[in-house]
């Protein structure tokens, strides 16, 4: 922390761009950490922020319910195959964590106590609270709380540019696959298989292989596992798919949303879950049981409100089509990408790139800490007028999904120009 004194102020926002107290502008290359869609200041989400606040800003969902939290969740179940209701929350991590609790009630409530056990992908992040760190695990985030997180078997990611020597991929994939199914096989304590829905992002953005994900839903349902899928970050059409599990083919138990569900405007994430698991909460008070969980600004109206509006832009304005043509500007560039230098490997998919820099290409050598990569990009950039956010050593463009093609073009040729300003240090 000590290397950063101070910070840009930004006061306002244009389209896809920042800008600060001193007037400079800012491409904003990472979506406002993933979550903005239509830019800033976009007039139909701002017009529907002003109007609820008009009739009425929050009111509790604790025996109550609000008409805009209604409709956004039927909206929800209406567009999410295999799901029947919503738990509201008001980000992620949180999102998540009541996924957590819902699966290991969900076992209680039915009389099998011993389901309390969750298996995971290695290099998969759910979020920074204590559950969620338990399953998304990664040491150099979360080593210091170790002794504070459950256990939590973890199985191999097919993770092509990283994988272990000897295999091919399709091996490797086999392999993945073949340890999960062995795990269920051995253990009946297991109340659910946890993972991000089509890529893992925070852990660099490892896009899964084709059917890989259809796969592992398969073996939960054969062994009698929940299957429950984060879609904080790649929902809503990040990969380019509105809902990322339909077109994995791998519909879940339990499902997360959240980043892009309000545009990035508000704070707002949702738990949507099955009638199966639904009904097994239904009994009588003395029973116990109910979903002891609860937050002060559950299903808020303003968010809500938000959220709708921005969903119905997505079709009014067809997105995923317009997403499904843009990647094709990404894939584009990644051989262009690639012949740097400094480059070890491209990953993209959709409206998301990592750029892995190395500084050894043949050896894959990550760079050194001590070189500080991510202070030096993320300096540079601003002299691009890009606002970029690395993973360590690895370039996240992550850009809001309707950026039009000429900023895009403004994205990747400044990124490219910053990877070979900053090589000439590393």
């Amino acid at each position: 922390m000590n290397e950063w004194k101070n910070f840009d102020v930004i006061i306002k926002g244009e389209g896809m761009w920042l800008i600060d107290s001193k007037g400079n502008k800012l491409l904003d290359g990472i979506a406002s950490m993933w979550c903005n869609v239509w830019g800033h200041s976009k007039k139909e989400l701002v017009n529907a922020m002003i109007k609820q606040t008009q009739k009425l800003q929050h009111s509790s969902l604790f025996n109550l319910t609000n008409d805009q939290a209604e409709l956004l969740a039927e909206k929800l179940v209406s567009i999410s195959p295999g799901m029947s209701k919503v738990f509201y929350s008001d980000d992620g991590s949180t999102a998540m964590e009541i996924a957590i609790k819902m699966a290991v009630q969900y076992w209680q409530n039915i009389g099998i106590k011993n389901k309390t056990k969750f298996v995971t992908l290695e290099n998969g992040y759910h979020g920074d609270t204590i559950g969620t760190m338990s399953i998304g695990y990664v040491p150099s985030f979360f080593s210091k709380f170790k002794k504070l997180l459950f256990p939590v078997i973890k199985t191999p990611t097919p993770h092509k540019y990283r994988m272990p020597k000897n295999f091919t991929f399709n091996e490797y994939q086999r392999h993945c696959l073949e340890r999960i199914e062995s795990i269920f096989k051995k253990n009946n304590e297991l109340a659910a298989f946890v993972m991000e829905s089509g890529a893992q992002v925070t852990g660099g953005v490892i896009i899964y292989p084709p059917e890989f994900q259809k796969k592992i839903s398969q073996l939960c349902k054969k062994h009698d596992v929940l299957f429950i899928l984060d879609e904080i970050a790649t929902g809503f059409g990040r990969l380019g798919s509105f809902i990322e599990y339909q077109a994995q083919k791998s519909i879940p138990d339990i499902v997360s949303y959240g980043k892009m569900l309000t545009g990035g405007y508000l704070p707002l994430a949702t738990t949507l879950t099955n009638q199966k698991i639904y009904d097994s909460y239904l009994g009588n008070y003395e029973e116990m049981k109910h979903f002891f969980h609860g937050h002060t600004f559950t299903g808020n109206p303003l968010a809500c409100a938000t959220a709708l509006a921005n969903l119905e832009l997505y079709e009014k304005n067809s997105l995923i089509s317009r997403i499904q043509n843009k990647t094709k500007q990404f894939e584009g560039r990644i051989d262009e990408i690639n012949n740097l230098s400094l480059v070890g490997d491209v990953r993209h998919k959709g409206m998301l790139m990592a750029i892995e820099l190395v500084s050894n290409k043949n050896k894959k050598t990550s760079i050194s800490p001590d070189k500080k990569i991510h202070q030096k990009i993320f300096v540079e950039a601003k002299k691009h007028k890009i606002y970029l956010r690395t993973l360590g050593h690895i370039i996240m463009l992550v850009p809001p999904l309707a950026i039009s093609t000429k900023e895009l073009d403004f994205l990747l040729d400044g990124t490219i120009d910053i990877i070979k300003k900053v090589t000439k240090d590393i």
